[in-house]
């Protein structure tokens, strides 16, 4: 792990390159909490007492994919990011439980723990899938919802390229070698800055390897997705809070259409296209996914 000067001199030639304007470079606050019988790790990036907003990252991912987005947004809002259950920092699920109905019982039972009250929820692919699930129970207790490259209707070869890339081989012999393969999948990054980003989501084994520290037995299946996307699809009418979705153009996952068909079956949906950013939009243009996102808060009034 970085030390915290070189965390902080990452943050900013992140921005940097991002071309995102940041008023104050800070490193978040490491915090657990027990939330269902199991431990979880967030960032907390501050400002207290200003409305939260909680973000959801999205599968084989952590918190903190959302560093410069919440390093850009924190000085108007309390921004939180969790490390979702078999990601990041957190535990484990010892039952092998990475259902819908379990996230979203995560979710409930963080935002209870913290006292976040209407909370806007950000999540991106798996984590916008556990957003919706919440927000078709709790919407009337949301001040909105932001959904990054994520719907219902998904395109299947996208998701499968995904799902291929998290279940290759998990031990690789150097950072070296995970950064080679998350720049085949995704050329759109930076390699010296994707490194260092990378160190988030990597553990080294006794054996001298390094391995994710996703949980393996937490990648969906093609046939357990296809039922997520159909209990979505049927909870659309209750998701009645303000809904804001984002597509990266070059995302192979969400398609224009699909995002369309999306906002417009939703009670209060409206959607937007992120452009140079793929599938992990807050990755490959925090700036694009920041400037897209503040006319929604403003219109929200958050």
């Amino acid at each position: 792990m970085l030390e915290a000067s070189e965390q902080l001199e990452h943050l900013q030639l992140a921005a940097e390159a991002a071309g995102l304007e940041v008023p104050h470079f800070i490193l978040p606050q490491d915090h657990d909490v027990v939330v269902n019988r199991m431990r979880f790790h967030y960032l907390d990036w501050g400002t207290a007492g200003r409305h939260p907003i909680l973000f959801l990252h999205g599968g084989g991912l952590n918190a903190h994919t959302w560093d410069l987005v919440c390093l850009a947004l924190r000085g108007e809002y309390h921004c939180v990011a969790l490390d979702q259950r078999g990601h990041g920092d957190s535990e484990w699920s010892p039952v092998g439980d990475y259902s819908l109905p379990a996230q979203v019982r995560d979710i409930e039972g963080f935002i209870e723990r913290l006292g976040l009250e209407r909370p806007l929820v950000v999540g991106h692919s798996m984590g916008g899938f556990a957003a919706m699930a919440y927000a078709a129970k709790f919407a009337r207790r949301m001040a909105g919802l932001v959904l990054v490259d994520i719907a219902p209707e998904l395109n299947p070869s996208g998701t499968a390229r995904i799902r291929n890339f998290l279940t290759q081989e998990r031990e690789l012999d150097s950072i070296d070698a995970f950064v080679e393969r998350a720049m085949a999948f995704n050329p759109l990054r930076n390699p010296a800055l994707l490194r260092r980003s990378l160190l988030h989501n990597l553990r080294e084994l006794p054996n001298g390897k390094w391995t994710w520290k996703h949980d393996p037995n937490r990648v969906p299946t093609s046939e357990s997705m296809r039922a997520r996307q159909a209990e979505i699809l049927q909870a659309v009418s209750r998701m009645t809070c303000p809904t804001l979705v984002l597509r990266g153009a070059h995302s192979d996952v969400l398609t224009d259409a699909s995002a369309a068909r999306f906002a417009k079956a939703l009670p209060a949906g409206r959607w937007v296209r992120v452009e140079g950013a793929a599938h992990t939009v807050q990755g490959d243009n925090p700036r694009g996914l920041v400037e897209a996102l503040r006319p929604f808060l403003r219109e929200i009034k958050l």
